[in-house]
C-alpha cells in the first residue's frame, strides 16, 4: 500500500508523512498507519516495498512494549498489523538522534573536516564506524513535508525556545535510557544498535515517546559478528538499517539535490529492500515474520480501525 484515503468515524484531519498516514480522532487519537513507501535523502522513492509498512509497525509496537518502564508511550492498541492507534500529542519540534558509533551522515561530515556535530566535540583520528567512549546526541529540528532535517545544538534549542531546559534535560535522559535499553536487546540477538532517533510530546504537562522506535527506518544496525575485524581492515560493516538504500542511490549519482535523477527501482531491487526488512525484523526480533495476506490490504484497514473506534469511542462517552 502506497496512499491511503480512510474516513473514520469523529476524524478532524489528516496528515500525510514521508511514510505514515496520520488520522486524528477527534483531537485526541491518532491512528497511524504505516504504509509501503519508503523514503531515503527526505525524498520518497516512487516504488513501494512490500511488507515494509507491516514490518515497522510490528517491530515499533514491540519496542514501545518494552520500554515503556523508562517513559510512558502514546501507543494504545494494533488493530491491524500497519496500524498503530495512540494518544494524540503536541510534540517537541526536535528529534532526538543518539549515535553510539561514528557513520552515516555524521561519519560523511566528520570526514570534511568538521570536528563539532550538533555542538557536540568529536575526538580527532577516528575510524568509520568506530565507537564512541560514550554515545552522544545530535538532534535536528523536524522539518517540514519536502524540506531537510537541519542539525542543531542543544544550547540553540533552548535558546530558539524551541524546547525549555527543564523538558530538554529530560528528553536526554529518557533519551540514552532507551538506547541503553535498545543497546542490550540488540546485542541478545547478535547485534549493534548504532544510531537512532526518538521523538517526543507533551499531553496534559507529561511527556510521552512518540511515533516509531527502533526501526530500520529509525535506526541503524551493525552484525555483532565480525565488527572488530572489519573496523580494523576499514572495511564496511554487514549492517542492517536503510543505508543501503541510500547507498545505492548514491553509487547511482542521488542525495536529493536539486536537478537529481531519482534512479530507476527495478522489481529486483524492490524485492531485495523487500527482504532486507524482513532479515532485520526477524533478527532484532528473533522471531519469523509472518507475511499478512495483502489482498484487499485498504478494506482490511479500515474495518479492523473502524472496529476498533467503534469499541473505544463507545467506551469514552
Amino acid at each position: 500500500m502506497i496512499t491511503t484515503d480512510f474516513h473514520f468515524e469523529g476524524q478532524t484531519a489528516v496528515y500525510r508523512g514521508k511514510v505514515r498516514d496520520v488520522y486524528t480522532i477527534k483531537n485526541d487519537l491518532l491512528v497511524m498507519v504505516a504504509t509501503d513507501r519508503i523514503s531515503a535523502f527526505d525524498v520518497v522513492l516512487p516504488q513501494s516495498i512490500p511488507y515494509k509498512g507491516q514490518i515497522l509497525n510490528q517491530i515499533a509496537a514491540k519496542f514501545l512494549d518494552a520500554t515503556a518502564d523508562i517513559v510512558p508511550n502514546w501507543k494504545l492498541s494494533i488493530p491491524d498489523p500497519m496500524v498503530t492507534v495512540g494518544l494524540r500529542c503536541d510534540s517537541f519540534p526536535v528529534e532526538m538522534i543518539v549515535r553510539g558509533y561514528l557513520c552515516g551522515t555524521a561519519w560523511r561530515t566528520y570526514k570534511s573536516g568538521v570536528r563539532h556535530i550538533c555542538g557536540v566535540k568529536i575526538p580527532d583520528s577516528m575510524r568509520e564506524n568506530q565507537k564512541f567512549q560514550t554515545p552522544i546526541i545530535t538532534p535536528t529540528t523536524k522539518a517540514e513535508q519536502g524540506q531537510h532535517d537541519q542539525d542543531i545544538s542543544k544550547e540553540e534549542i533552548i535558546i530558539q525556545g524551541l524546547v525549555s531546559a527543564d523538558d530538554y534535560a529530560l528528553l536526554e535522559k529518557y533519551s540514552l535510557a532507551l538506547f541503553e535499553r535498545g543497546t542490550k536487546i540488540a546485542e541478545s540477538r547478535g547485534l549493534i544498535l548504532v544510531d537512532t532517533k526518538y521523538e517526543f510530546g507533551k499531553r496534559d504537562g507529561k511527556i510521552y515517546l512518540i511515533d516509531e522506535i527502533h526501526t530500520p527506518d529509525s535506526s541503524r544496525y551493525f552484525y555483532k559478528d565480525g565488527y572488530a575485524e572489519r573496523l580494523e581492515k576499514d572495511e564496511p560493516q554487514r549492517q542492517l538499517s536503510k543505508e543501503f538504500v541510500r547507498q545505492w542511490l548514491m553509487e547511482s549519482g542521488f542525495q536529493g539535490g536539486a536537478g537529481q535523477i531519482i534512479p530507476e527501482m527495478t522489481d529486483e531491487i524492490v524485492q531485495n529492500i523487500s527482504e532486507r526488512y524482513i532479515e532485520l525484523y526477524e533478527n532484532i526480533t528473533g522471531e519469523k515474520f509472518v507475511k499478512e495476506n495483502i489482498e484487499n490490504l485498504s478494506e482490511r484497514i479500515e474495518t479492523n480501525v473502524k472496529d476498533f473506534l467503534k469499541i473505544y469511542l463507545h467506551q469514552k462517552r
